[in-house]
């Protein structure tokens, strides 16, 4: 199950009725569940209605999400991130990144310039990080993904276009990774210290931005190696198309899955997501090479997917959504109205009368 913001949490950041639901019903024959994104800290909420992580009051809301989400018996996996510069501006009083650079034009994206952040408060935030861990361990979690992916607060310090600092924290592909890695080593001390089982640490990652002084993929295979080299559990490739995708500049004959997969040589497992809606996709991707594969919107619209596609019920998979599946489905209804309201983002059809 991919991580997917359901935008369905109670007003003051705890898992609703309507998320619990949502996630048992999907829950029940997946073979790994990653919940939608959480912040870290207060000032770094991507979305309405997201559930928060970043105190210990949060413990008992995250234990209801571990539940649900472990109620078919797979792991449970807690998405961790920071907005940085899609911080909602509207929710938090001051938007901060690594530098004062606005982000690029995107689906969710805002046009503001951010506060670049202190060097205490880049301290504080790698703190942050680890905290949340630690109480994804307390409220029963089996791992965390770290969210460096889609403009989000790691990639802005990764990538060069929204990260221009001239300390230690930016400038050089070396100080460019240097924050995304202390937020591993210290997650990674944190499970060492307080997870008395196995408990995974995921990487999700965005390797190219499709635009002028983007983050490039030659980048990104290096901050790769080092991350297989810190013994991150394993990689979560976030594509547009994960069957077919290709690197923007380099390399255009081979698609970004084989690269990845040539680059990882199988020290650790790989996960895609991207389009992939049907069964005959997803063993394509594994074809592929794909450890896992992570399937999202086509969850959403069908919680019993898995069920279908194991039996052979393909044609029972619906690609596209109406209000009829609303209830059925166990979608909540902010999730619904946002599905609703954006076009493009699903295939939403007209209910027949």
């Amino acid at each position: 199950m991919a991580p997917m913001t359901t935008w369905a949490s109670n007003d003051d950041g705890t898992i609703s009725d309507e998320e619990d639901a949502y996630y048992r019903c999907r829950a029940k024959d997946v073979g790994l569940v990653i919940t939608g994104c959480t912040h870290v800290q207060s000032n770094g909420i991507g979305f309405t209605g997201e559930f928060a992580s970043y105190d210990d009051t949060f413990i008992p809301s995250l234990r209801k999400l571990a539940t649900a989400a472990k109620s078919g018996g797979a792991p449970a996996i807690l998405q961790l991130f920071h907005a940085g510069v899609k911080t909602r501006p509207e929710l938090v009083d001051d938007v901060i990144a690594a530098s004062a650079v606005s982000g690029h034009a995107g689906p969710f994206a805002d046009a503001i310039v951010p506060r670049a952040l202190e060097e205490n408060e880049i301290v504080g935030l790698i703190e942050a990080f680890a905290a949340a861990a630690r109480r994804a361990i307390a409220a029963g979690f089996d791992g965390i993904e770290l969210h460096g992916a889609h403009g989000f607060l790691l990639q802005n310090f990764f990538s060069p276009h929204s990260n221009v600092r001239t300390d230690k924290w930016g400038g050089s592909l070396e100080n460019r990774m240097r924050f995304p890695l202390a937020v591993v080593s210290a997650v990674k001390a944190e499970i060492a210290k307080h997870a008395n089982k196995p408990f995974a640490l995921g990487y999700r990652i965005t390797v190219e931005e499709a635009f002028e002084g983007g983050l490039q993929l030659a980048d990104s295979l290096q901050l790769v190696t080092r991350l297989v080299d810190a013994e991150i559990s394993y990689l979560h490739v976030s594509l547009s198309s994960a069957l077919d995708q290709k690197p923007v500049k380099s390399r255009p004959n081979a698609t970004i899955v084989s690269i990845l997969n040539d680059h990882i040589a199988g020290r650790i497992p790989l996960i895609g997501a991207g389009q992939l809606k049907t069964p005959a996709q997803a063993e394509n991707a594994l074809n592929q090479g794909l450890s896992l594969i992570a399937v999202g919107k086509a969850l959403v619209i069908n919680p019993d997917w898995v069920a279908d596609a194991r039996t052979g019920r393909d044609g029972d998979i619906h690609l596209a959504i109406s209000a009829a599946n609303v209830a059925p489905a166990r979608i909540p209804h902010k999730l619904w109205t946002v599905i609703d309201a954006t076009p493009g983002w699903f295939n939403v059809v007209t209910s027949p009368a």
